[in-house]
């Protein structure tokens, strides 16, 4: 299966606040259905915003059919 989505190592806080994510890496694969499941304030919504573009990592890449964003 080819590899659609990746995060690496992607870190991200907002505010000087702590990390909402911390190394948070991810494969999302051609054809693979996936969900994101946890509790309130864990960066379900902040991983979406990085893949959606709306947000940019503070540390790590994200790639798209193998190209860096």
């Amino acid at each position: 299966m080819d590899t659609i989505i990746e995060l690496k190592n992607v870190w991200k806080s907002f505010d000087d606040e702590p990390p909402v994510l911390k190394g948070v890496d991810l494969k999302v694969y051609d054809n693979e259905f996936l969900t994101l499941l946890g509790p309130s304030g864990c960066g379900k919504t902040t991983i979406l915003r990085l893949i959606g573009g709306f947000e940019t990592p503070d540390e790590g890449d994200l790639y798209f059919l193998s190209d860096r964003i």
